[in-house]
């Protein structure tokens, strides 16, 4: 690309080596594409921050290249700062930097920004001051690495608010430096569109330093809006953000970046349905455990849908979720469809603990599970006993007499332990803000408790699922191949990952129109139901039409048989390639491009 990939790219973010949201995902399964172009030209800068980071870091020692020496220069200067691979797909170089090195003259870098860009203060945001603290020790450090390479040969790509005062001290001391500001969702947008139902017919008429102050974001929504307007090229991730720019940062992005996965596929299509149904059999111990202490239903006729992200209830769609959710339930009902409904809501709230009475429920089940096993063990032993050892009669002997007393005794004594007169909880944790919760004030209001009549049951677990989770057992990943469809049906997503990661595993998901990735799908020919993918539309509709619809789709799929689903899980999993960093990276290309004063390759 026109000798692009010779200069040195130094991407910047406070979430590299730092998971906290979804540019994590970006950076991290973006790496393989961008080390295949740029090669060890190619560097992550982030803050030195995770205690537990060692593991995750291979120490660079050859301090030769132009990146080794400015970090050299920098910790000859006593800062703290690591130079490593960073040990995923692609080991790309990080460079990692301790964020609070210039804390003690925080007043001091303060006033500079208020002085010379007219930035704000507001001396009681913690995260706002520690970012301009780690802003002056990132551009010590790419101020180092330019003398080391030269002005026409470094380009510097920051994302988001958290990273991007460097650009507003480059603009100043270092005009010529190519730099590209990527938001993927303007702070200030976030705010309005979870406080204003009319958010998107209201856009144009906000004044947006009149609302960041209302909302007590003013430096920030400033920061972001001169980083905008000051960066060589600006870029988002999504046609829907474009628009939000234009009117909350005064700038029009240069280049649309959609974000993309690092696709591992699975070429065969059993190997696609082994994944599901190996993982469907732990939601199935869940479910057990769960719902049949109470009532037992077909596990073998039970679909689990999900939804999942940041609590945001009207932003994620869990409003409209959950009244489409409620209309399902009872068009099941009133046509006596058999299929059963297990529908999770995955969240992150403040909790006290896993309800005791969940947990207790999980571990009896285990209880059951050895004596069942010991039980199967003496049986098989005797009946194989009786087998070798019978000389006329060949029928299949009674096994009820060949289990001792004692595991007859300890079998139903654990099952009447372990069934429950109650209904089944809808959630799975006791909240620290129980009667304030809106998910879970709606499903009062529907009135669904997860009834022996309901034909979806309601599952709510406020704790992002992990491998070590009691309850589950498996990571994030391995719970969503094992459930049949995802449902975020967003009113404010810039890119939304999740309903991309469903099709990146096979599974069926609906996301919206008013989603960054729900409006790329729209514009795509080759995008079709069949192939796992339905796009509610809520752009410009009233919220109850587009609750109906979404009622409709879901009872669509619940119509669907197994045949359908299988064949539509390998078209989820083959359209997904078109999200494929390979195919996506050209235009962050394009944004480099810009950045260094060339309109092509």
């Amino acid at each position: 690309m026109s000798g692009i990939h010779n200069n040195i790219l130094v991407e910047c973010s406070w979430e590299v080596c730092n998971q906290i949201g979804g540019i994590y995902t970006v950076l991290r399964s973006k790496v393989p594409a961008m080390i295949e172009k740029w090669g060890d030209n190619y560097c992550l800068l982030g803050p030195l921050s995770d205690p537990n980071i060692d593991a995750e870091l291979e120490d660079i020692n050859d301090l030769s290249d132009p990146i080794a020496r400015a970090v050299q220069k920098l910790r000859d200067e006593g800062m703290e700062i690591r130079y490593a691979r960073w040990l995923v797909t692609g080991r790309p170089k990080v460079v990692l930097i301790r964020p609070d090195h210039f804390f003690n003259q925080l007043p001091e870098i303060q006033e500079y920004y208020k002085s010379t860009f007219g930035l704000s203060q507001d001396h009681h945001n913690k995260l706002f001051n520690e970012m301009l603290v780690w802003a002056r020790a990132n551009v010590k450090f790419l101020l180092a690495l330019e003398k080391q390479v030269g002005e026409e040969k470094l380009i510097l790509h920051f994302h988001e608010w958290m990273a991007a005062a460097p650009i507003l001290d480059l603009s100043e001391q270092k005009p010529k430096i190519a730099t590209t500001f990527t938001t993927h969702a303007t702070i200030l947008g976030r705010y309005l569109a979870g406080s204003y139902p009319s958010f998107y017919s209201e856009l144009p008429n906000f004044d947006w330093r009149k609302e960041a102050r209302n909302f007590g974001i003013l430096p920030l929504a400033e920061l972001e809006r001169l980083a905008a307007n000051k960066a060589k090229s600006f870029t988002t991730v999504s046609e829907v953000t474009a628009v939000e720019c234009v009117h909350l940062l005064g700038k029009s992005p240069d280049e649309v970046t959609p974000n993309g996965l690092n696709i591992k596929r699975f070429v065969a299509m059993h190997e696609v349905q082994n994944l599901h149904q190996q993982f469907k059999e732990r939601l199935h111990d869940f479910t057990i455990g769960h719902f049949f202490p109470s009532y037992s239903f077909d596990l073998d006729n039970t679909l689990y849908f999900f939804t999942s992200g940041r609590y945001e209830f009207s932003n994620k769609g869990y409003d409209i979720s959950l009244r489409a959710l409620n209309l399902l339930n009872e068009r099941m009902k009133k046509e006596g469809i058999e299929t059963t409904v297990v529908m999770f809501f995955i969240t992150n709230r403040e909790t006290w603990s896993i309800n005791p009475k969940v947990l207790q429920s999980n571990g009896v089940l285990q209880e059951i599970r050895k004596s069942v096993k010991a039980i199967q063990s003496q049986i098989g032993n005797r009946l194989f006993q009786a087998a070798v050892s019978s000389e006329k009669d060949h029928r299949l002997p009674e096994t009820s007499g060949m289990v001792d007393d004692y595991w007859k005794l300890r079998y139903r004594r654990t099952i009447q332990s372990w069934k429950s007169e109650e209904w089944p909880y809808i959630t799975t944790h006791n909240l620290k803000d129980d009667e304030g919760d809106q998910i879970l004030n709606e499903m009062r209001g529907l009135k669904m408790f997860n009834s022996p009549l309901d034909k979806v049951k309601l599952v709510y677990h406020p704790e992002f699922i992990k491998s070590t989770n009691p309850l589950f057992g498996v990571d994030y990943n391995d719970f969503v191949r094992g459930c049949h469809l995802g449902i975020f049906p967003s009113y404010y997503e810039p890119w939304g990952y999740t309903p991309l990661e469903c099709i990146a595993r096979g599974v069926a998901t609906v996301t919206s129109d008013l989603s960054g990735f729900g409006k790329y799908v729209q514009g795509m020919e080759e995008a079709k139901e069949d192939q796992g993918i339905f796009v509610l539309r809520r752009e410009n509709r009233k919220e109850e039409d587009a609750v109906n619809d979404l009622a409709a789709y879901l009872y669509h799929f619940v119509k669907h048989n197994r045949r359908y689903r299988i064949i539509q899980r390998s078209k989820a999993e083959d359209f997904s390639e078109h999200f494929d960093w390979k195919n996506l990276i050209h235009h962050y290309e394009k944004a480099y491009l810009k950045a260094v004063g060339k309109k092509k390759a």
